[in-house]
C-alpha cells in the first residue's frame, strides 16, 4: 500500500470489500494490515472497522445504499470483530464486572459489541447481552451477576423511551446504586439526554465508554 496514512487506505479498501459483500477479502485486508503496518487490535477495531461502519451508516442515511447492503456490511464487521477478539492480546483481569446491553427494541448491536470487546480486552469481566434486551430480563441479569457498571446502548431515537424506562427501573431497585453509562447514535444527537435520563455518563464510542467505566469505578483513566 502507498500513501502517508496506511489506516486511511486500509479503511477505504475494507469499506469497498464490505460494499461488495466480500467477507474473505475484508478479513484478509485486516490481517494484512496488521502484518504490513503493525496496527494494533485497537487500531483495527476503532480506526478501521468502527469508522468504516460510520461511513456505512452515513451512506444508508443518504439513501446511497439499501438496508440490505447495510446489513451485509455490518455482518462482515461483526465477523471481523469476532476474529480480532479471538486473537488480540488482553490486559490482565482487573476483577471489575460490567454488563453491556442494547435496550428493549434496539436491534443495532454492532456498537455495543465493539464496546463489550474493548472493555473485555482492557481487563474487565464483561457480560454482553446483545440486541433488544427486555427490561425484565435486564433486571433479572443484574440480580444474577451483580455488575459494578451497567452500559446501555440506544441507536434509534424511537427507542429513547425504552432507554428511559430501563434507567428508571434500574434506579428503582433496592440496594446500592448501580452506575449506569449510556451510548449510541440516539445520544449523539443530544448528549445532554444522558443527564436528563439519570445516567452517570455518556460514551460516544467504545474508547469513551472505556474511559467512563474507569472513571465511575474510581480507576485511573488512561
Amino acid at each position: 500500500m502507498t500513501g502517508t496514512d496506511p489506516i486511511v487506505e486500509v479503511r477505504a479498501r475494507y469499506l469497498a470489500a464490505q460494499l461488495a459483500g466480500d467477507r474473505r477479502r475484508a478479513l484478509e485486508l485486516l490481517a494484512e494490515s496488521v502484518k504490513a503496518h503493525g496496527l494494533s487490535a485497537a487500531q483495527v477495531q476503532l480506526q478501521v472497522i468502527q469508522e468504516a461502519q460510520r461511513e456505512i451508516g452515513q451512506l444508508w442515511q443518504e439513501n446511497r445504499i439499501t438496508i440490505a447492503q447495510e446489513h451485509m456490511a455490518t455482518s462482515i464487521s461483526q465477523l471481523a470483530l469476532a476474529q480480532i477478539f479471538q486473537s488480540a492480546p488482553s490486559a490482565a483481569p482487573n476483577g471489575r464486572r460490567v454488563l453491556v446491553a442494547c435496550v428493549e427494541g434496539e436491534m443495532h448491536e454492532f456498537p455495543t459489541q465493539l464496546a463489550a470487546d474493548t472493555l473485555d480486552l482492557a481487563g474487565f469481566e464483561v457480560r454482553f447481552l446483545g440486541a433488544n434486551v427486555p427490561t425484565d430480563s435486564l433486571l433479572a441479569m443484574i440480580d444474577e451477576i451483580a455488575p459494578e457498571v451497567l452500559a446501555l446502548s440506544c441507536a434509534m431515537l424511537f427507542n429513547v423511551p425504552s432507554l428511559r424506562e430501563a434507567v428508571r427501573r434500574v434506579r428503582a431497585r433496592p440496594g446500592p446504586r448501580l452506575p449506569i453509562l449510556v451510548g449510541g447514535h440516539a445520544l449523539e444527537w443530544s448528549p445532554e439526554l444522558a443527564t436528563s435520563l439519570g445516567a452517570d455518563g455518556f460514551g460516544s464510542d467504545a474508547l469513551a465508554l472505556l474511559s467512563e467505566t474507569r472513571r465511575v469505578l474510581g480507576m485511573p483513566v488512561v
